[in-house]
């Protein structure tokens, strides 16, 4: 307290007890009831006074603040296979309860597996394992500190990124090795790469990557194979400088639906863990079966050439019909309609209903006013003379992707003169020009409004496109292609449904198991309010498990881990509406945490040294806390802290106050003096 505070202090004191004399001792009798009442007017006098000058107390208490001690232990099931569990709770338990380490730090128990937590509770069925994310947890927790950090794992990690620079190097990281370091003689299949989505009738590639540890000299033989039948069967050697293999191969796809493969390497030397000898992937073939017909009432060389381009695609069929002659319209997926006239009003007519994607292909024998009536996209207005005409390419088109593989240098396509306006929107992927003047006007037009997909060539004669190409790259190729990609787009159909479920068709056991959905009202906006239930139920097994979908973001979403390996059927309902989608998936027996057979030694000493650190073994977890107790770094270090009190603040100064002018009180009202 400064001087004033104090001179205030000593005034008030004046001033209580001038105040209490003059009250009950100037010119009156002394006696005993007279000075207790005096004592209680001064005590409320100051109290009164303190708490108007209310004085700022300080007082100091001293802290000891310990240097965290991090003890972060593998929580994955690798731990188990490789019968470390017990050797791992012992570890954790010698350093918790170690009187020493605990008076130095603050020990803090992490259990990690592909989360991480301030838990103790180690149970060692973690389906993954993430170092990394332990790295990331302390970095956030314990800024600006150092401290060490005891990492009881085997140091085999499934998921994140790499642990070894993930970690502050200012910090040291003792890693405790669980696991027997003892080499074993393994061969494996460490990891394979596939596409999960194949086209019916064609080659999907897969990558293989297989590791060998071991010093002799051995034969393997890798086979892929699905059911009782032998795909691909490959021989493979392995030896003291050879230690691993990567495989690339084709495999077919020949089969539509959900296919699981069985990749496995075998080899006549004993292996300690053949668990890693075999990967089960997946794959799902699609049948991208396409039926086109193309609709004329002419003969013309482009129908030929047009159905040879199509069918260069094993998945596409085409027809060729005259309207007449077409029976059920709604067996084609695509329709090309070449040169219609009023023949086709039946073909328009039956199409407003099922609106399958059409192509029209115009040329000198076209009825343009029924062009005219029965579409809205464009409007002609042409005349009876013929007009040659040439492409310019778009580079500015993304509907699809399309190279220009020389449209400038084709030979001209015939139509009759005349003017054309785009109505909707719609995409130019070729413009015109007559020689070498440009028309501004389009040559090839494709349009996609609400869900509806058209495309309009407008001229004859493409045959002589494709064999310009032919002359040019010896060929059919790269126009058989621009032939595919636009019926791709036109097979495409990208309508709205009220209820939108994304999932992929398989899973590996272990892999974060997600469904989302989005529920749309009846103006096509998310409607935030949907009640969305799964019902998941095991094929084989017949048991079925409902759960709630979550509001998250912009999605619905459900998590499914835990789920056992085995194929599943599970159906989506929104409960408002009742609307509902239904499907599979299959989960796929695979459990990465079983393809270890040795602790991960190299990796764990790269982060020792990476840290200044030291690796320790099980048997050494004496010297590891020896060497913690010795370093000088880590010292508790003790802590002053001052804290200043109003003294307004003392709730029993008005306690106090109150009690003394209540005695007061009473007093004087026993002795009649009030």
């Amino acid at each position: 307290m400064n001087t004033n505070t104090i001179l205030l202090l000593l005034f008030s004191i004046v001033i209580a007890v001038g105040l209490s004399y003059f009250q009950y001792f100037y010119k009156a009798k002394k006696s005993m009831i007279n000075t207790f009442l005096a004592f209680l007017r001064f005590i409320s006098i100051l109290c009164i006074l303190l708490l108007l000058i209310n004085p700022i107390i300080s007082s100091k208490t001293f802290e000891i603040i310990k240097t965290p001690l991090v003890v972060a232990v593998d929580n994955s099931s690798s731990i188990s296979y490789l019968k470390a569990n017990t050797v791992s709770q012992e570890l954790h338990k010698k350093i918790k309860d170690n009187t020493g380490l605990n008076n130095k730090f603050e020990i803090l128990s992490y259990r990690f597996d592909s989360t991480v937590a301030l838990d103790e509770a180690f149970d060692y069925k973690g389906k993954q394992t993430n170092i990394a994310q332990v790295a990331s947890t302390l970095k956030s927790t314990n800024k600006n500190q150092k401290f060490p950090t005891i990492l009881i794992s085997d140091g085999n990690q499934t998921t994140g990124s790499d642990y070894v620079f993930g970690f502050d190097e200012n910090n040291k990281v003792y890693p405790l090795v669980l696991g027997d370091t003892t080499q074993y003689l393994d061969v494996k299949i460490e990891q394979v790469n596939v596409n999960k989505y194949a086209f019916h009738k064609n080659k999907f590639p897969v990558e293989v990557f297989l590791n060998y540890s071991g010093t002799k000299n051995i034969q393997t033989s890798f086979t892929i194979s699905q059911g009782n039948t032998t795909i691909v069967k490959q021989n493979v050697r392995f030896s003291a400088s050879k230690k691993s293999e990567i495989l690339h191969l084709l495999l077919p796809a020949e089969k539509v639906g959900l296919q699981v493969f069985n990749a496995t390497i075998t080899t006549l030397e004993n292996e300690k863990n053949t668990y890693n000898n075999q990967r089960k992937f997946a794959v799902e073939i699609i049948d991208q079966k396409t039926e086109v017909g193309i609709v004329s009432t002419i003969n013309h060389p482009d129908l030929g050439a047009l159905k040879r381009s199509i069918q260069s695609n094993v998945s596409r069929k085409v027809s060729i019909v005259k309207p007449k002659d077409i029976k059920d319209l709604s067996n084609y997926n695509v329709l090309i309609l070449y040169q219609p006239n009023a023949e086709f009003k039946s073909v328009f007519e039956a199409n407003k209903n099922l609106k399958i994607n059409t192509w029209i292909i115009t040329g000198n024998t076209t009825d343009f006013n029924f062009l005219n009536q029965i579409q809205n996209t464009l409007t002609f207005k042409m005349t009876s003379q013929k007009e040659d005409y040439l492409a310019t390419y778009n580079a500015q088109f993304n509907l699809f992707a399309i190279d220009n593989f020389g449209f400038d240098t084709f030979p001209p396509l015939e139509n009759p003169f005349g003017s054309v306006t785009v109505n909707q929107n719609a995409s130019i992927l070729l413009s015109s020009r007559i020689r070498n003047v440009e028309t501004n006007l389009p040559l090839f037009i494709l349009s996609d409004n609400q869900g509806t997909r058209n495309a309009y060539l407008l001229g004859e004669n493409t045959w002589k496109w494709r064999a310009k190409n032919y002359l040019d790259k010896k060929s059919f190729e790269e126009y058989d292609l621009f032939i595919d990609k636009t019926i791709q787009f036109l097979a495409s159909n990208d309508s709205k449904k009220s209820l939108i479920v994304n999932h992929e068709r398989f899973y590996n056991s272990g892999d974060a198991l997600e469904i989302t959905a989005q529920y749309f009202n009846k103006n096509y906006e998310l409607d935030e309010k949907a009640r969305l239930t799964i019902a998941v139920s095991n094929i084989k097994t017949k048991e079925v498990k409902k759960y709630d979908l979550l509001r998250d973001s912009n999605a619905f979403k459900v998590n499914l881990d835990g789920l056992s390996s085995g194929k599943y059927a599970f159906t989506v309902r929104e409960l408002n509406s009742n609307a509902s989608y239904s499907n599979s998936f299959e989960i796929l027996d695979f459990d990465i945490e079983k393809q270890f057979v040795n602790p991960n030694l190299n990796q764990l000493n790269q982060l020792a040294s990476q840290t200044k650190g030291t690796v320790f073994m099980p048997n050494q977890v004496d010297q590891l806390i020896d060497t913690l107790l010795e370093d000088k770094e880590y010292q508790p270090i003790q802590k002053a802290i001052v804290k200043n009190t109003p003294l307004i603040d003392w709730i029993w100064l008005l306690i106090l106050l109150a009690i003394s002018l209540s005695v007061e009180w009473f007093v004087r009202k026993y002795n009649g003096l009030l």
